[in-house]
């Protein structure tokens, strides 16, 4: 069956699926048929390539679910209820947040762009970073660089290193790969971050449950080593990078981009508006630098004083309770808003825009990702119906049949990983496994704390799968919004790594671990393995043997 042919088979599957939704009756569970509403989005989104169509079909069909009445009284109620999800998305203070947040990076990108703040980065860069592996190792070093907070990792890095990696013609695709698999996985497993309060609250609270009294924090490191999904992610992206070599559709696309110099598909969309319409003035690299790091250090400090700092110690345990109970979106805010200030001012005093000329490409850059904003909203929307419906619990009870304690982590990571693509979020999967994950580790390891830590480290780096794989996960969608790339794109190429890496941490990672081996054994094995799928079954992508 070829291409187009799959697609029409999908389409009539897609619409077939939404005629079922006008005939399932709200009675408290919805069994197999909560799985709905993400299907539909995110087979609508493979099939038309749409993909705020997809998400707004995706919400429409979880609320036609919801309501009663005859089918003319569910698409009607559905689509009335569909514009109630997404304005209490909005109203959201957290989501606020983050979209003006968003909004505003993109204000404070337009400006450098505008003064040549970008180009003199690429420029310099481009010094020492002068062939496509150099410049895909200095992304990555960028995006390990900004652990604090994965949104703002992406925003930063995909708009500061584009530049570069477009010169060097690396694909969009790559780039967007490298931001997205760094972002999560930093902030993860840092021990200061936007991540680690709430992380450090679920295993509190999962372990409460079990009436034991543990220092929250200590879990969080020890269970570092089990996070193997994360770090071969890490790993994979290295050697990618190093070894210049790619399978699967990536390797097309850097094929296409090293011969024929198009970092992005002929037929690509990309999610950000990257040629602003007015030349470029000729700043230097502190016209970029100032403003990025400003955002960095102003964001940073914002998370400490937004969480309480100035009222305890300096130390390390302060500054962790501090970022603990942040409020990120707030601290991301204030430091947005400096770094479009620097910019602004930077371009003012050095005389490379008038003030005028500096609000309106700030104004432009806004404009560019009211696209991203929107499909944001949609795919939080979608997240908030696919938990009324109940989508997780539904997965969960299939988790609920007899399994050998050996195998929870891998099982655990499996479920994790499906709820996480599903709902296209990684802390609600999180919190939806969590308290039902360690109690059943406990429970069949007889309190082995290995276990435990394995389960833990299942639990929190499946959620992160879905990050890297769901279309309609925001961390995907902002990291192809960041990189200028189309997300469809990202999502085509980025998904085999993923699934390579995801295997590999079951096979030589969960597998294992539940059964007692040390991750001191297993890490190494997997770094082994990630080498050994790179050097058979990836091919060299340098421009030399792509010629030949």
């Amino acid at each position: 069956m070829n291409k187009k042919n799959i697609t029409k088979v999908l389409l009539i599957i897609t619409i077939i699926t939404i005629v079922l939704s006008l005939f399932i009756v709200n009675d408290g569970s919805f069994g197999v048929w909560s799985l709905l509403p993400p299907l539909v989005a995110i087979l609508l989104a493979f099939t038309t390539k749409q993909v705020i169509l997809s998400l707004f079909v995706g919400i429409f069909t979880g609320s036609m679910m919801l309501v009663e009445g005859n089918v003319f009284a569910k698409i009607f109620n559905g689509f009335i209820n569909s514009f109630g999800e997404v304005v209490g998305s909005v109203a959201d203070s957290w989501n606020a947040g983050i979209l003006i947040f968003t909004l505003m990076i993109g204000g404070m990108i337009g400006v450098i762009a505008r003064t040549g703040g970008t180009r003199a980065i690429a420029n310099s860069l481009a010094k020492k970073a002068t062939t496509a592996r150099s410049a895909q190792l200095a992304t990555m070093l960028m995006g390990v660089a900004v652990f604090f907070d994965d949104y703002a990792n992406t925003l930063v890095v995909g708009p500061t290193m584009r530049p570069l990696t477009d010169k060097m013609n690396v694909s969009r695709e790559k780039l967007s790969y490298i931001v997205d698999s760094t972002a999560a996985p930093v902030a993860g497993m840092a021990l200061i971050s936007t991540w680690v309060g709430y992380e450090l609250g679920l295993i509190n609270d999962a372990f409460e449950a079990l009436g034991m009294s543990v220092n929250s924090y200590e879990v969080f490191i020890k269970s570092i080593p089990f996070r193997f999904y994360d770090i071969f992610a890490l790993v994979m992206v290295f050697l990618v990078a190093y070894m210049m070599r790619d399978f699967g559709p990536m390797y097309k696309a850097e094929k296409r981009a090293r011969l024929e110099g198009k970092v992005l598909a002929d037929n690509a969309q990309p999610m950000a508006n990257t040629e602003l319409g007015a030349k470029e003035a000729n700043g230097n690299i502190w016209n970029a630098l100032a403003p990025i790091l400003t955002l960095v250090v102003v964001s940073f400090l914002g998370l400490w004083y937004s969480g309480g700092g100035t009222e305890e110690a300096f130390t390390l345990e302060g500054i962790r309770n501090a970022f603990g109970n942040s409020d990120a979106s707030v601290a991301l805010i204030w430091g947005a808003a400096l770094g479009s200030i620097v910019a602004i001012v930077l371009a003012i005093a050095g005389k490379l825009l008038t003030l005028g000329e500096a609000f309106d490409a700030w104004v432009e850059g806004f404009k560019s990702l009211v696209i991203t904003a929107i499909i944001l909203t949609l795919a939080w929307s979608l997240g908030s119906v696919t938990g009324q419906v109940d989508a997780a619990g539904f997965l969960i009870g299939a988790l609920s049949g007899t399994i050998a304690a050996g195998f929870v982590p891998f099982v655990v990571f499996l479920f994790a990983m499906i709820i996480a693509f599903a709902t296209g979020t990684s802390w609600g999967t999180m919190a939806i496994l969590m308290p039902l994950a360690i109690p059943l580790a406990n429970e069949l390891g007889g309190g082995d704390m290995h276990l435990i830590y394995a389960t833990l480290g299942s639990v929190l780096t499946g959620s992160i799968f879905g990050d890297h794989c769901s279309p309609i996960s925001d961390t995907t969608i902002m990291s192809s919004m960041a990189s200028a790339a189309d997300h469809l794109d990202h999502v085509k190429t980025q998904m085999p790594y993923a699934l390579t890496t995801a295997a590999i941490a079951a096979a030589v990672g969960y597998i294992p671990a539940g059964f007692g081996m040390s991750p001191w054994i297993s890490l190494p094995i997997g770094i082994v393995a990630i080498f050994l799928v790179l050097k058979f079954v990836g091919k060299s992508v340098k421009e030399e043997d792509l010629k030949a």
